[in-house]
């Protein structure tokens, strides 16, 4: 084995430009991003159209204005919920603050760090603190705004014109490629259009799955606005690990503190970890699929590095594009022990046979009572 310091020093100089780039760049690059991701989902609703004769345009603008129609009306139906829990904003803070004065009380109390310590006094100080930080961050808020929009929009033309030069685009990229591998570039880019179509919908149909079986679950429990914090945790279960626990905390914090009984929450986070572990082993590995999926230190590590170089936006691309790289990966013979480090493939076949040896014996017994009873009747008779 040889080892050239000279190609080493290559590559992280390369990886290294690449993230300057997207660093520096990233007020262009995430509405871009975001445009590739909504151009897989809305392109075949436009072919659909196209194929009833409507021309290209039309086509584009029809499947655009579809998905608008239905953020629009999802929002819509969870507006009076929203007002409704706005309403109580005031209350849930002064509750907080309340709560974390008499923990801090109880704490002083046992350990003495600060004598006189009264609870109107602390409950005046972290009242006034919340207040300041809450206006520096609606300031900051209203500074960013600007950019929101403003990346909104350039998301929105950015997916008009891929859907409209789709074509274009994808031969313009094939022909980088020499004569002789041009059919292999465009069989490369049909695959990652494939694998970031199927992924997307994966997760749309899981988020809906979800948003509907957390709703019902905590209206059951009797949680206020149960639907907007089933379909909130849900939304947020797109970012891995992360907003799964952020999803669950949101409605189990609420109900600690408005909720009369404390086996409200309890019965809250046993629900939602239910929920989670029959997601993880079954609604994900069967909707999504195990060729879509990254292992789960790729999972990680996609998650840290997107937070660290695009924020919030970054956590949410950088796996699902981790899924499309492995499939680039794999079409290249220099690259393909990187497509075995991102895939799940290597990771699975022992962890699944353990993960569902208990399945396996629950279909025995059942076929032995089965049996049993059968044999019981035949002798009855």
């Amino acid at each position: 084995m040889h080892l050239s310091f000279q190609k080493i020093f290559y590559a992280f100089g390369t990886v290294f430009a690449f993230f300057a780039l997207l660093v520096l760049a990233k007020s262009v690059l995430i509405p871009l991003a975001f445009a590739f991701l909504i151009a897989f989902i809305l392109f075949p609703v436009s072919r659909k159209f196209e194929s009833w004769g409507v021309n290209k345009i039309m086509a584009v603008s029809l499947s655009m204005l579809t998905l608008f129609l239905i953020i629009g009306g999802g929002l819509y139906l969870f507006s009076n919920q929203i007002i409704h829990l706005s309403e109580d904003i005031t209350d849930f803070k002064d509750k907080i603050i309340r709560l974390f004065a008499d923990v801090t009380l109880y704490i002083n109390n046992n350990l003495g760090f600060v004598g006189n310590l009264e609870e109107g006094e602390l409950f005046d100080k972290l009242k006034g603190r919340l207040n300041k930080s809450v206006g520096t961050l609606i300031s900051q808020t209203f500074s960013g705004t600007s950019d929101f929009f403003i990346g909104l929009l350039s998301a929105i033309v950015y997916t008009f014109l891929i859907l409209i030069y789709r074509n274009g685009l994808i031969n313009a990229l094939v022909r980088i490629y020499p004569q002789e591998n041009r059919e292999k570039a465009f069989n490369m880019f049909k695959s990652v259009q494939k694998v970031g179509q199927q992924y997307l919908f994966g997760m749309l149909l899981i988020v809906l799955i979800l948003g509907l079986v957390n709703s019902v679950g905590l209206w059951i429990i009797g949680l206020d606005s149960p639907f907007l914090f089933g379909f909130l945790a849900s939304l947020l279960a797109i970012i891995p690990y992360a907003g799964t626990l952020l999803g669950a905390a949101i409605p189990i914090l609420y109900a600690f503190i408005f909720s009369d009984s404390l086996w409200t929450p309890i019965t809250i986070a046993i629900f939602f970890w239910l929920v989670q572990v029959i997601e993880s082993n079954f609604l994900t590995p069967k909707i999504v699929g195990g060729k879509l999926q990254v292992n789960a230190l790729t999972s990680i590590i996609s998650i840290i590095i997107g937070a660290s170089v695009w924020g919030i936006a970054g956590m949410i691309l950088f796996l699902p594009f981790s899924a499309m790289f492995r499939v680039v990966c794999e079409e290249y013979t220099e690259l393909k022990p990187i497509a075995l480090l991102i895939g799940d493939q290597n990771y699975n076949d022992n962890s699944d046979k353990m993960q569902y040896r208990w399945v396996g014996k629950v279909k025995g017994w059942f076929s032995k009572f089965r049996s049993t009873l059968i044999k019981n009747k035949q002798t009855d008779e």
